[in-house]
């Protein structure tokens, strides 16, 4: 019965001691969270978004200076390339030059030796020559000798004739 006459006497929308203390602890209870719990986590928070302010500021320095080495590296090889290209042109010229000059040496040493042995093979031509029109004369007496069956060197006027015809042959050689 009690319980009934004490549900009839509190209204529940009066609210009772009950209620005030627990609102009370609650408050407490925010309060010491906001002042101690929060600060330190909101310092955590903005170190850490420092930190990827940080790393963003670092990684848009590290491209900026990769782009930069890249192209300082392609101006280089293309540098690079581009006079190993002269040098190598330089250096054909210089050896087409060398075996142009080398060419035009060995033609000269040839024709200069060709001469040399045209002049040589000319006087031993002539030397033979006239040693054989020397010989000419006594070898045709010999055979006509021989032919005829007696010795035309001792005939006077065979003899003129023969020395006719040497004289002749002589002269057009």
């Amino acid at each position: 019965m009690q319980l009934a006459e004490a549900e009839k006497q509190s209204n529940f929308l009066v609210p009772n001691g009950t209620f005030f203390v627990e609102l009370i602890i609650f408050l407490v209870v925010l309060g010491i969270i906001w002042f101690f719990v929060v600060p330190s986590i909101t310092k955590v928070l903005d170190e850490r978004e420092a930190m990827i302010d940080q790393t963003v500021k670092d990684q848009r320095g590290a491209a900026k200076g990769f782009s930069d080495a890249e192209s300082e590296y392609n101006d280089g090889v293309r540098t690079a390339r581009a006079e190993a290209g002269s040098i190598r042109d330089d250096a054909r010229a210089a050896g087409r030059a060398a075996m142009e000059e080398q060419k035009q040496r060995a033609t000269a040493d040839a024709e200069a030796l060709t001469r040399q042995e045209t002049e040589q093979l000319r006087g031993a031509g002539e030397a033979s020559a006239a040693a054989a029109r020397g010989d000419l004369a006594p070898l045709s007496a010999t055979l006509a000798s021989r032919v005829l069956g007696f010795d035309v060197t001792q005939d006077p006027k065979l003899k003129a004739e023969l020395d006719q015809i040497n004289r002749d042959s002589v002269v057009k050689n």
